[in-house]
């Protein structure tokens, strides 16, 4: 009697992990995919001109230095239509691989900004100019979803 109770035990225990195993195992219809930080921009009026010469100078001479690095996968800047005078109007955003490999570069990264900008003095001049021509409304870490069909 003692030997079914124990090998009733055993069986039972190993469908247990058998099953906590499938489980575990199961198919979902998506995947984590890069990774994306989005500022949230407001170009005060009239400023259009002023900031888009930035953005076209100087931010995208660093993120073009990022990605020759290898720090970000890529980056892009979207323009929102239809917004209040108190929301954002503009979007920035990079790309990369993962979490994981942008806090692993954040070194790397700050090199090339020194690199590209100037040190954490003409960074922060270059910040505090900014701020008579755009708002930072705030940021966002994203991370991309692939939908996958079921299978």
């Amino acid at each position: 009697m003692k030997k079914k109770r124990i090998v009733f035990g055993v069986i039972a225990a190993a469908v247990l992990i058998a099953s906590v195993s499938v489980y575990a195992q199961m198919n979902h219809p998506y995947h984590n995919g890069t990774v994306w930080t989005v500022a949230f921009i407001r170009i005060k009026p009239g400023m259009d001109v002023a900031y888009m010469n930035y953005l076209a100078r100087s931010w995208k001479a660093e993120q073009e230095a990022q990605k020759k690095e290898g720090n970000i996968i890529s980056y892009k800047v979207l323009s929102v239509e239809g917004h209040s005078p108190a929301d954002f109007n503009l979007m920035l955003m990079t790309e990369y691989k993962s979490l994981t490999a942008m806090e692993a570069n954040e070194d790397k990264a700050e090199a090339v900004a020194q690199k590209v900008v100037g040190n954490y003095e003409a960074q922060m001049k270059g910040y505090n100019d900014r701020l008579a021509i755009r708002e930072i409304i705030g940021d966002r870490l994203a991370r991309e979803i692939i939908l996958e069909p079921k299978k």
